[in-house]
């Protein structure tokens, strides 16, 4: 932990029982957060519009309702913020494009409605890497709000394409943000920034009024401090949604912050620590035996299915992604996005074979079936969220690190196989910045995952951790 790191972050159950004791109240809250976001979110590039006028008005009422007894739920009264590809009625929604900037909607997306009447308090919309990466990013200024920067260390990026709820959880400026992902976009903003995030099963949170990237991969999920956090948004935001045909009939009933009551097993990846930064492999061997001594039993050098699994995201990605934004593209106004590579990646991903993406679509069904037989011997799959920390906001990516990776494809696999997994943060590596563990299970095991977070960071603390000047 760097010296400079002082204090403790609040959990959203501790802000809770602030408000439902009187301790605070929810406009009190509510305007340290705008405070926190107009004043410190600039530094981090991670605010787009703030909402003041309306959160005071959620606020206000919050507090009304808390005070009569009118107690909607943990969240009720808790400010927080949305990744800006997500509706919100009469406020700009810009995907953190430029061609998208005046883009407002006259509806609310069903997340933004669902966390609104858990009694949460809507406070700002968040930065994000323009259209969420579908045009093939390679360097952090790929927004028109600029780099996401890491509230650790403003040399380093927040991580992409959540860039914005990644740094504005982990700065405190909100105790939770929704974030989304089609292949990382949750695990590696909350590994870069030293906070705790859920990507749920496909299916299980509904994507009505979020924008599409990849239909068949796209996914919305919370950030917060720790795994009960994260808990109580899903348990909040999941389930059946009639406007979202994709929607699974699922929902997810949070029972409290449980740990596993039985033995878990979970398996190591065969390489997953062989590339990566030296720091990243001793944070996550130290993981290894907490999780070890909350009743976990570990099995090393597991055999992870051979597949092109990053070829195989990629691919989808082009296709599905070229589809979302045919219209951007074929208009040129994509030579308005910020990134030189997204200016021109859409083009070719154009031209992406109908053949190759059948390929890549058919591909998923032994993936999944291969993986599937891994969970019939283990619980879950835990391996470093990410091997490196955060890459320098002014290098492209392939410059950053050479030499290094991440062992096994997890984020692609997970992905392409639709598994929920919660990425920790486990220490800190070179120049201040945090590392991240995570655990994947099979699909619809989120309750799982949550108790094994609950179990470790039960143990630890470095989800609480408050970055030097935050």
């Amino acid at each position: 932990m760097p010296e400079a790191a002082t204090g403790r972050l609040p959990t959203i159950r501790e802000l809770g029982q602030q408000l439902r004791s009187r301790q605070r109240t929810s406009v009190a809250l509510t305007e340290e957060s705008l405070d926190l976001l107009a004043n410190h979110g600039p530094r981090y590039n991670a605010v787009v519009t703030l909402m003041r006028t309306s959160a005071l008005i959620d606020a206000r009422r919050a507090d009304q309702e808390i005070h009569a007894g009118q107690i909607r739920g943990p969240l009720h009264g808790i400010p927080f913020g949305v990744k800006d590809l997500l509706a919100t009625a009469g406020v700009p929604t810009t995907w953190g494009a430029e061609p998208f900037r005046n883009q407002v909607f006259d509806y609310d997306a069903t997340v933004v409605s669902r966390l609104r009447a858990a009694g949460a308090v809507l406070v700002a919309k968040l930065a994000m890497v323009e259209l969420a990466g579908g045009m093939g990013y390679n360097e952090a200024n790929a927004s028109f709000s600029g780099p996401g920067l890491n509230p650790w260390n403003v040399g380093f990026w927040s991580g992409g394409s959540s860039s914005g709820p990644g740094a504005a959880v982990g700065a405190g400026l909100v105790p939770f943000a929704i974030g989304s992902e089609t292949s990382g976009s949750i695990l590696t903003p909350a590994a870069y920034c030293g906070v705790t995030g859920l990507r749920p099963t496909y299916g299980l949170v509904s994507r009505h009024g979020a924008m599409a990237l990849c239909w068949t991969l796209d996914k919305l999920g919370p950030m917060a401090r720790c795994a009960d956090d994260c808990a109580l948004v899903l348990a909040a935001i999941a389930g059946p949604d009639v406007l979202d045909e994709s929607a699974s009939r699922h929902g997810f009933a949070y029972r409290g912050r449980t740990v596993p009551e039985r033995k878990v097993k979970l398996a190591v990846p065969k390489g997953c620590v062989e590339k990566v930064q030296p720091a990243v492999r001793e944070n996550f061997e130290k993981s290894v035996e907490v999780l070890k001594g909350s009743g976990a039993v570990i099995t090393r050098d597991v055999e992870w299915p051979d597949f092109p699994w990053g070829a195989a995201v990629g691919g989808i990605v082009n296709a599905e992604g070229a589809s979302a934004f045919r219209d951007l593209l074929e208009s040129g106004r994509v030579k308005e996005l910020r990134c030189p590579a997204d200016k021109t990646g859409g083009f070719s991903a154009l031209m992406y074979p109908a053949v190759d993406y059948i390929h890549a679509m058919r591909l998923r069904r032994p993936m999944k079936k291969a993986v599937a037989g891994l969970f019939a011997k283990y619980d879950a799959v835990v391996s470093p969220s990410r091997g490196t920390v955060a890459y320098p906001a002014d290098k492209k990516f392939e410059d950053a690190y050479p030499g290094i990776s991440s062992g096994p494809s997890l984020i692609p696999a997970g992905n392409l196989c639709g598994l929920p997994a919660l990425s920790m943060p486990n220490g800190f590596g070179e120049n201040g910045l945090p590392t991240g563990m995570a655990l994947m299970g099979p699909a619809f095991s989120e309750d799982l995952l949550v108790r094994l977070g609950n179990a470790y960071q039960g143990k630890t603390d470095w989800h609480g951790r408050r970055p030097p000047g935050a």
